[in-house]
């Protein structure tokens, strides 16, 4: 093994005489920046100290052909000795020989990593190997201080060579603990695929959809000739009609005196109430009066109010629960009462507490949650949440018209045992609403009705 240094200013450079002197089968073992010159260590040139090694001996040819290999048997032969002065001539110091050919030459170093291994393949291969294949399969040669780092656990003995086997046991136990739990992937039947991508791309949870999916892999199991288009549409339909239980289309209760309107901002709960109420007036002929407590949106009070005065109700602006109660002896004669909530980030259940304090101030009501379909579900979720908490039971969705995704409606009705109220598809007052009920919902989610 020949180990040289080299002092350049690229690595480039360094390359290049690598491959002159040592061969393409040479390797870099480390590289380093150093400065050279200067005066007293200061106002030095900045190069760069490469170490490279290679098996070959020197004098040997410098780039054998790698199609012709060697004829040499496997020969172990013991290292030769290092003179003393060797260090110092390899870094160019004062026991450096004025005969040296190259005072930048590193003496030989022995490579006890290769001779234990040479070793171990000539005690179990009696045949000669030659000297290309021996190199070809030797790995690279590690850089000196990992190869001095090496030599304890070389010569540990026998218990580290245990632990070492011990831990790699304890991997191969891992592996089969994880590919076990992975699940295995079946090719779906054509029919069964093209109905998941269309439900996925509803927007339904993965659990709904494993529910719909599982049963349907389930039944064309044990009956191969279910699987027609007509039966699993309808089998779809069926496992949507129980996760939704007759929970569809739930209108606003007869005996109901206050219907509170609650919900995070911007979802158009004041809109919501004037289409609502508008119906009330022009169809049902009831006395209809409105509170709004919106005091925090800028215009909220004078939008709902330009309602009121269209359709010719009164309304009342309340602040506090004390007033809540002055404004139904106001409206006392009204047989029934829209009351808009201000839309606040009611993630946060503190939010969520206060506004209940302030329904809760009369009886005979109902709330209801209204929730925008433009929203992501996890946000419908964590809304839903906190209001289930304090009772509601009631949904209502707005903005149909403004995606086409409705997948978000089923799921929350998997994770929660709220009813479907009324859904709205526009701005128009009050056209643009109608009762959100079991089959319109299919329909929708199914693609059957787009409009």
């Amino acid at each position: 093994m020949r180990v040289k240094r080299y002092v350049v200013d690229t690595m480039p450079d360094a390359l290049q005489q690598i491959r002159g002197e040592l061969g393409s089968d040479a390797v870099i073992l480390s590289t380093k920046d150093i400065r050279t010159g200067g005066f007293l260590g200061l106002f030095g040139k900045k190069r760069i100290e490469v170490v490279a090694a290679t098996d070959t001996q020197e004098g040997a040819p410098v780039a054998a052909p790698r199609h012709q290999p060697a004829a040499s048997p496997l020969i172990v032969q013991p290292p030769p000795s290092v003179p003393k002065q060797s260090a110092a001539r390899a870094y160019g110091g004062h026991a450096a020989s004025a005969k040296s050919p190259d005072p930048l030459a590193m003496p030989h170093v022995p490579d006890v990593l290769a001779e234990r291994e040479t070793a171990a393949a000539s005690a179990s291969l009696p045949v000669a190997i030659p000297a290309a294949i021996r190199t070809a399969a030797r790995p690279p040669e590690p850089p000196l201080a990992t190869s001095q780092a090496l030599r304890p656990a070389a010569t540990g003995g026998q218990g580290q060579d245990a632990d070492l086997a011990h831990e790699i046991r304890q991997m191969k136990e891992m592996m089969k603990s994880l590919a076990a739990r992975a699940p295995v992937h079946q090719e779906r039947h054509p029919l069964i695929q093209k109905w998941a991508e269309r439900l996925s791309a509803q927007d339904l949870s993965a659990a709904v959809m494993e529910d719909i999916v599982g049963s349907l892999e389930m039944r064309a199991a044990g009956e191969p000739a279910f699987l027609t288009e007509e039966n699993v549409k309808e089998h779809i339909r069926s496992v949507l009609r129980g996760i939704i239980g007759g929970r569809g289309g739930t209108p606003i209760t007869p005996d109901a005196k206050v219907i509170n309107f609650v919900g995070p901002t911007g979802v158009g709960k004041t809109t919501t109430i004037a289409k609502l109420a508008a119906d009330q007036v022009l169809r049902s002929h009831r006395k209809t009066g409105f509170i709004t407590s919106d005091t925090y949106r800028i215009a909220a009070v004078e939008q709902l109010k330009t309602y009121a005065t269209i359709l010719n109700v009164p309304m009342e602006v309340v602040f506090s629960p004390a007033d809540l109660k002055k404004a139904f002896d106001r409206l006392s004669t009204c047989e029934l009462l829209f009351m808009d909530t201000a839309g606040r980030n009611y993630r946060n259940e503190l939010y969520v507490s206060e506004l209940h304090s302030l329904l809760d101030a009369h009886g005979g009501s109902e709330t209801i949650l209204v929730l925008s379909l433009t929203n992501k579900y996890s946000d419908m979720k964590v809304i839903a949440e906190q209001f289930v908490n304090y009772g509601v039971e009631k949904v209502l969705f707005t903005k149909w018209d403004e995606t086409g995704s409705y997948g978000a409606i089923i799921n929350l009705l998997y994770d929660y045992s709220l009813r479907l109220s009324y859904v709205t598809n526009g701005q128009n007052v009050p056209e643009d609403i109608s009762l959100l009920t079991e089959e319109l919902l299919i329909a929708w989610i199914m693609g059957e009705q787009t409009g």
